[in-house]
């Protein structure tokens, strides 16, 4: 990937950068991401964690996955958008919600996982590969 993708919180109090290329990307719909999100599912992009740079203070919060494993949420302080997240299963891997993208745009989502927990009113895209569970 050549092109930066840059965004940030509602507030702007957090920003972030990053060029790398992904190393997936896709909407989770477990009971986590749907709680943390308040939506049917999540959409993330996940990049190496040394490859984005952030600016201003972020907080996480963690808790346990659909998986049994540790997933931290990393959201702004002052107005609680979730921006990243942080898997166990996946170490020096960050997730970046796709809706916080200064252009939302650049987000292609590569698979749909956990769908068995996906709501039956969640219209799903019907070309991408689906996962009941983790694809791992």
């Amino acid at each position: 990937m050549s092109k930066a993708i840059t965004g940030g919180c509602l507030c702007g109090k957090v920003r972030y950068t990053f060029s790398a290329k992904p190393i997936f990307s896709g909407n989770c719909h477990c009971r986590d991401c749907q709680k943390a999100s308040g939506g049917p599912y999540t959409p993330a992009m996940f990049v190496a964690e040394d490859a984005v740079e952030i600016s201003g203070e972020v907080k996480y919060f963690e808790s346990k996955g659909d998986s049994g494993r540790a997933i931290s949420r990393g959201f702004c302080p002052n107005c609680g958008s979730q921006l990243f997240s942080k898997l166990e299963m996946l170490p020096n891997v960050l997730g970046v919600r796709a809706g916080t993208f200064d252009n939302p745009n650049e987000f292609e989502p590569k698979m749909d996982i956990y769908t068995a927990s996906a709501a039956c009113w969640d219209a799903m895209n019907p070309a991408l590969p689906k996962f009941e569970r983790s694809p791992q």
